[in-house]
């Protein structure tokens, strides 16, 4: 079996993860105007006009090795409100990042996304016997890097002046990057408050 599969597809009660697909392209776009999350300049979310580019962009690193694409589908609507990956894939020291992740506005803070890191992480760690998963963000994504911590996810450190920013809004700006972790010996007790998480949001 290879380190991973990009057929791969993870399904939760709140969330569907499904291998991304040119098909979801109208999904996506309908999803990224809600926040108008291109605005965003401290991370990289596609313009509505750039949305078929970016599914092209992931497809082929997918082919390269280097990522596993998904759409995030709700499934009370059965459409792709967002999308997460796999990235930088290192399967000689069984190591991924997931990243390159959005959702659109009206579903961000829930149990939406809670849920698409227990099954990403589970598979991660439980499937593909990984033995670090990372997280990355902008320093100043702070919305994101409270999201990561809430998983259990650990701070290695921050790579400072780490990227140039190409965003429009700041063409040029140098982009510091918070490295996180969860370490395989640290995801049964992760794995624990995740579903501590989950079941209470089931009752609330």
């Amino acid at each position: 079996m290879t380190f991973f599969a990009p057929a791969v597809s993870l399904h939760g009660t709140n969330v569907h993860l499904l291998p991304l697909q040119a098909a979801h392209h109208d999904d996506l776009v309908l999803a990224v105007r809600d926040g108008e999350l291109w605005n965003l300049w401290y991370t990289a979310i596609p313009t509505t006009e750039g949305m078929s580019a970016e599914i092209e962009r992931r497809l082929n690193l997918q082919t390269q090795g280097s990522m596993t694409p998904f759409a995030v589908i709700d499934p009370a609507s059965g459409r792709a409100v967002g999308m997460t990956t796999y990235m930088n894939i290192d399967a000689a020291n069984r190591r991924v990042e997931i990243g390159s992740t959005w959702y659109r506005r009206s579903v961000q803070r829930g149990a939406l996304n809670t849920e698409a890191k227990r099954l990403l992480l589970d598979h991660a760690f439980e499937t593909l016997n990984c033995v670090a998963v990372e997280f990355r963000t902008h320093f100043f994504n702070q919305q994101s890097r409270r999201a990561i911590e809430r998983l259990g996810a650990k701070l290695d450190g921050i790579l400072r002046s780490h990227q140039i920013n190409n965003h429009p809004l700041a063409q040029g700006a140098l982009r510091d990057t918070c490295v996180y972790s969860i370490l395989a010996s640290e995801w049964p007790s992760v794995k624990t408050h995740l579903d501590h998480q989950l079941q209470r949001s089931r009752t609330s």
